[in-house]
């Protein structure tokens, strides 16, 4: 038998037996959605700091550099979104046959969704490396900024490749109701990313200088290290879920059910970032160059600040779907449905703090974010009005990780769809360019599709009909 076949009818007291399955069941919901939120919640504020990082030095190198790390920000976000083909579907898996008791079965579909994550970073680096020119021309870049950014997308498209198989891995073990593992592993990624990205960009004695593909390169390492961390996590088997060779080949039966939670959940994540991107793209063209840049960069910075509230929404909604799922497998409908309520009015608390301090210390983030007057001058009034809307933003990201970790993809396939397509590109486009309202006027668009996803999103939700999912 090889060393990867070892069974799991006796897991070590390690990791998984210190996340204490029996308590994600039984414990308090608030105190129990608190504790699997918050290893998560450390997790996405270092990846928020390694964003910012990035940022400040794409700031202090040129306006050129800023827009073209910004532009690898979206692009990067389309492949996580896409990950969500296979990620979804294993957490909602996962989390349904350890709430069963069926552990054996949570861990085949865990393996089988490492060989499909596999194939899905293949597929996916081919069309980032392909398309990058086509990324970069259609946000109306030229000149210096296209080389930069085409360049900058072709490098990240290697590190993507190893990232989706980190992203699909770690919410198997969410799944499963580890959170800190997952922490732990992006902890590492994140400190190689940082001091390699440092190094590199502004070199460090043999090392020579790289500039702003000292940026890029930085997280391809750091990606690198957080694959080959994975594997030996998964080889090791103490976090909860043990790498079989046997479980790595395609199954049909399991790949499909994977995939058929997946595809809608990729679905809405395609469809909101053709929004997102065609978004940027009305940012970009709301006036010409140079002042369009200008636009551009502040917009990027905004969003990539705004991360201090979206990511934290997020490590709410992991947990959201974690306990959600694992009750559903359980059979307790009515702990099932106490937890999207929880986790909202916990991250929403958080959301308000945080929403405060965007809007007093708006020009502080902007002069601490980019060198350049007229960034400054663009973004900070806009900045303080995106304040307002934080508790909306976490609502809508709790609320659909709910549905999500339920099982229930199409819904909000379809308020992606309603959101994304018929009023954040429609308003953005008449906002800015038509009644030229610059930045503000094109991030009308903006808010009323979080307004709209964080109603139609908790509607679907208190009405309840995903207990009733099928995974």
């Amino acid at each position: 038998m090889s060393s990867l076949d070892v069974t799991l009818e006796e897991p070590p007291k390690t990791l998984a037996s210190a996340t204490d399955h029996h308590h994600i069941l039984t414990g308090p919901v608030g105190a129990t959605l608190l504790r699997l939120a918050l290893p998560v919640l450390a997790e996405q504020f270092l990846n928020t700091l390694v964003v910012l990082s990035d940022s400040f030095l794409a700031g202090r190198i040129s306006r050129s550099a800023t827009a073209a790390v910004g532009l690898g920000t979206y692009v990067g976000w389309l492949v996580s979104m896409l990950c969500m083909l296979v990620g979804t579907g294993t957490t909602a898996i996962v989390a349904r046959r350890f709430g069963e008791g069926n552990k054996d079965e949570a861990n085949h579909f865990a393996n089988q969704s490492l060989t499909l994550a596999g194939m899905l970073g293949a597929v996916l680096f081919v069309l980032m490396y392909s398309l990058a020119p086509w990324f970069a021309h259609t946000s109306n870049m030229t000149g210096e900024t296209y080389d930069i950014a085409v360049t900058f997308l072709r490098i990240d498209a290697v590190g993507h490749m190893f990232l989706s198989v980190v992203l699909v891995g770690c919410a198997a073990l969410r799944g499963a109701g580890n959170m800190r593992t997952p922490m732990m592993l992006f902890v590492l990624i994140n400190i190689v990313n940082t001091s390699m990205s440092w190094i590199l960009t502004y070199g460090l004695g043999p090392i020579r200088p790289l500039g702003v593909n000292g940026i890029v390169c930085g997280t391809v390492i750091a990606y690198t290290v957080g694959i080959i961390a994975l594997i030996l996590i998964y080889r090791d088997g103490r976090a909860g879920l043990k790498l079989r060779l046997h479980q790595l080949f395609i199954n049909a039966e399991r790949a499909w059910g994977i995939l058929r939670i997946g595809i809608p959940a990729a679905a809405d994540g395609l469809l909101l970032w053709i929004g997102q991107f065609t978004f940027i793209s009305i940012i970009a063209r709301i006036a010409p160059p140079p002042l369009g840049e200008v636009y551009f960069a502040a917009h990027f910075i905004a969003v990539r600040v705004e991360a201090f509230t979206y990511l934290p929404a997020v490590a709410w909604a992991s947990a959201t779907a974690t306990m959600i799922g694992q009750a559903l497998g359980a059979g307790d409908i009515k702990r099932a449905r106490r937890v999207g309520t929880a986790g909202v009015l916990q991250g929403g608390v958080l959301a308000v703090f945080i929403g405060l301090s965007f809007f007093i210390g708006a020009d502080v983030i902007f002069r601490c974010m980019s060198t350049d007057l007229d960034v400054r001058a663009t973004g900070v009034g806009p900045f303080r009005i995106l304040a307002c809307f934080q508790p909306l933003l976490v609502c809508s990201i709790v609320f659909i990780g709910g549905l999500r970790g339920a099982g229930d993809t199409r819904y909000p396939l379809l308020i992606t769809m309603v959101g994304a397509l018929l009023l954040r590109v429609p308003l953005g486009y008449i906002g800015g360019i038509v009644l030229h309202g610059g930045l503000l006027g094109a991030w009308m668009g903006m808010f009323a599709d979080m307004t709209w996803r964080a109603i139609a999103g908790a509607t679907r939700y208190y009405r309840g009909r995903w207990v009733t999912t099928r995974v």
